[in-house]
């Protein structure tokens, strides 16, 4: 077994892998930019150290610093949790240099599924459908008009490497393609190192839905079932459920023995999720492969009973898999929020500030993995998931109640964040009776203003402070919407006007 392990990411994923490898009797070692001196990832931690200013590629993209950092401090492995350099192949090379474990896959296979025009062609050759586009780079735009003619609009334009929404454009028609491959294009460029993009047919209302999977180094690899991530806002996911709404045991079975194929294709090692869209018939298309433990990874720990975190440790570390596919059984139900900081009155744009106030919920079937804390100063620096809220239930009716009920409990007061907007996503009737699809919020919530729907509760609250006050009711609504540091009014947890 492994003895030491250096934690190359930081916030609620860093928390996550220390808890496990305290389970394994692992020692766990965490890094720290600047502005992270404070973070709770490094409270969890048996050790950490600095690694560098805000800029994360000065610190948390910083290969080689990172890496002597390991060396320093006596590390035989490295955990690369998700985002940052994640699903980077230099980096997973530069560990098999060091003669550091690498948690994941072999840098090849990471290099291989890391591009999506190359996985595109593996899934293909695995015998898994694909989506109708190109599988190489547009050498020009005539060259791409013509093949997106060919495909038909409307279209995707899409970042062959990386993820998240980034580099990613939707075209209706031709009027709109050269500035959307320009700027997906430059964008790609900026997040990934990599401004290569393609394109490819876009589906109409489709599911996203992925495959967990784990693989051993025998070859043994196994599929841990699905999870549904329809729930999107700029293609990113922030409400995920398993199992999905829209599977039978038979679907669900091919796509785990589909997902299974291209990893073994691959030649793949470790914890990964392969992705596919779900079109209205119930077709499903190859999407990508994502080299790493997912941000939804604790709902198929939910329902499977599987620590993957855990595994993932020990297959690194040489053990086999101790279960078959056969053993393997989806027991209850179980959805995933994702808690960000960002301000739903303002296009949901990222927010900064100092937590005043933070309390999880608690009770039956609830877990929180979180990196905050109250009087934790949320900086600009980083990705603004704070943490991820859990709900299990015996049927999804109970996991969706669970989950609105720790909504309404939960309390992060000092900066806006989307909660209030999450428990109406919850309680949607079209997502409460499981007709979701990756157009659902742009569908269902166009113009989402945590004012206008949450406008009795603020009525009432605004007549409070006024009545205590002296002032105008005009008077606290112009400090709740303006004021620069938000208030116990309008960061609001659960309460209830009698």
């Amino acid at each position: 077994m492994l003895k030491k392990i250096l934690i190359a990411n930081r916030g609620e994923i860093a928390v996550r892998i220390a808890s496990a490898c305290r389970q394994l009797g692992i020692l766990s070692v965490g890094i720290f930019s600047e502005p992270d001196r404070t973070s709770k990832h490094i409270q969890h931690t048996d050790e950490a150290y600095l690694i560098g200013p805000a800029a994360p590629l000065a610190s948390y993209l910083n290969i080689d610093k990172i890496i002597q950092t390991a060396k320093d401090a006596g590390c035989d492995a490295i955990h690369p949790g998700y985002g940052f350099l994640a699903e980077n192949a230099g980096f997973a090379r530069s560990c098999e240099n060091a003669g550091i474990v690498f948690i994941g896959p072999h840098s090849e296979s990471i290099r291989l599924l890391g591009s999506k025009i190359e996985s595109r062609r593996l899934a293909a050759q695995a015998g898994a459908p694909i989506i109708p586009g190109m599988e190489i780079i547009p050498g020009d735009l005539d060259n791409s008009r013509q093949a997106a003619l060919k495909i038909g609009y409307p279209i995707l334009v899409k970042a062959s490497a990386g993820g998240g929404g980034k580099g990613m454009r939707i075209v209706d028609d031709e009027g709109g393609l050269s500035e959307a491959l320009s700027s997906a294009s430059r964008e790609a460029l900026s997040a990934f190192g990599d401004g290569t993009v393609y394109i490819e047919k876009l589906l109409k209302k489709p599911r996203h839905v992925e495959i967990q999977i784990l693989a051993d180094s025998t070859g043994n690899t196994i599929y841990l079932f699905e999870r549904e991530c329809s729930i999107q806002r700029r293609h990113q996911k922030i409400v995920e459920e398993t199992p999905s709404p829209a599977l039978n045991s038979e679907l669900r079975r091919k796509m785990g023995e589909a997902a299974v194929k291209i990893a073994k294709a691959a030649h793949y090692l470790n914890a990964g999720t392969v992705e596919f869209l779900l079109d209205e018939d119930r077709i499903f298309y190859f999407l990508e492969v994502n080299t790493r433990i997912q941000v939804e990874h604790p709902i198929t720990e939910m329902v499977t009973g599987i620590d993957l975190v855990a595994h993932q440790i020990e297959i690194a570390a040489g053990a086999k898999l101790h279960f078959r596919q056969e053993d393997l059984r989806q027991r209850g139900h179980a959805v995933e929020c994702r808690i960000y900081a960002e301000d739903p009155a303002n296009n949901f744009f990222p927010a900064s500030g100092k937590i005043l106030l933070y309390s999880e919920p608690s009770g039956p079937g609830l877990r929180c993995d979180s990196g905050i804390y109250s009087g934790y100063e949320v900086t600009v620096h980083y990705d603004p998931i704070l943490s991820k809220l859990i709900a299990y239930g015996e049927n999804r009716n109970q996991a969706l109640d669970r989950m609105s009920n720790a909504l309404n409990d939960y309390v992060l007061l000092g900066i806006r964040n989307n909660i209030h907007f999450l428990g109406e996503v919850i309680n949607h009737p079209e997502f409460r009776r499981g007709n979701t699809d990756t157009a659902f919020l742009s569908r269902h919530f166009p113009e989402y203003s945590l004012f206008a729907s949450n406008s009795t509760k603020l009525n009432y609250a605004m007549a409070a402070a006024a009545y205590h006050s002296g002032k105008s009711a005009a008077d606290i609504s112009n400090k709740i919407v303006g004021e620069e540091h938000p208030t116990p009014w309008n960061t609001l947890g659960y309460y209830r006007m009698f």
